[in-house]
């Protein structure tokens, strides 16, 4: 799958991209990840990429200009969904990241300031998405929040497929938590693992975990 990300905070990404498993899973060309400067497109000399909103009020919008050049340029290599992170977008679930994890590519616009000019949302964005019901100073973390939870369910990305089988939230399992876990040793400060967990009794240990999900 390919991801490209517009951002006018390129560098924000370099250290997430460069640990642990979305690092391995780029390696092993699972996932390509394209990080666009949005600024480099703007036409303004300055490579300006915010201006005051028509109407007045407080904060700038990002203009029109930058953001259109920036999804064409992405959209000649991804044709996935283009998609602006905004807490007035549809929430995102695990659900959700199921069903996108299913694409071949997705094209993230990460807004800053007061947002974007509503000119590009009308004709270039297939879907606004959320994180939740509070307000960050720009879609970067939400992008991250995204690649994620969608990358992590691709094919070979978490190794054993069971990984994410059991996931909460699961649309697959039904549930929104998952049971208890426990590893060595055995018991640590006077707290016991469940007896059932070390009696190498599958059938018993399966009901217990199914128990412990209600």
């Amino acid at each position: 799958m390919r991801f490209d990300i517009l951002t006018i905070f390129p560098r924000t990404f370099e250290s997430y991209l460069n640990e642990s498993i979305i690092k391995r899973a780029h390696k092993k060309k699972l996932i390509k990840i394209k990080i666009h400067d949005i600024r480099k497109f703007s036409k303004d000399k300055h490579k300006k990429v915010d201006d005051v909103p028509y109407g007045g009020g407080a904060g700038m919008v990002m203009t029109p200009q930058p953001l259109h050049d920036a999804i064409k340029y992405a959209r000649r290599y991804n044709k996935g969904p283009v998609i602006f992170l905004t807490p007035d977008g549809n929430t995102f679930t695990q659900i959700k990241a199921e069903k996108m994890a299913k694409k071949s590519g997705m094209i993230f616009i990460c807004g800053r300031y007061e947002g974007i000019d509503q000119r590009i949302r009308d004709t270039l964005i297939d879907e606004e998405i959320s994180i939740g019901n509070y307000v960050l100073t720009g879609g970067e973390l939400p992008a991250m929040v995204l690649l994620d939870s969608i990358s992590r369910l691709i094919p070979g990305v978490l190794g054993k497929e069971q990984s994410h089988e059991q996931d909460s939230f699961s649309k697959a399992l039904d549930r929104k938590k998952e049971y208890p876990h426990y590893t060595r040793p055995a018991e640590f400060k006077g707290m016991k693992v469940p007896k059932v967990l070390v009696s190498g009794h599958h059938k018993n240990i399966a009901a217990w975990r199914k128990s412990k999900l209600k």
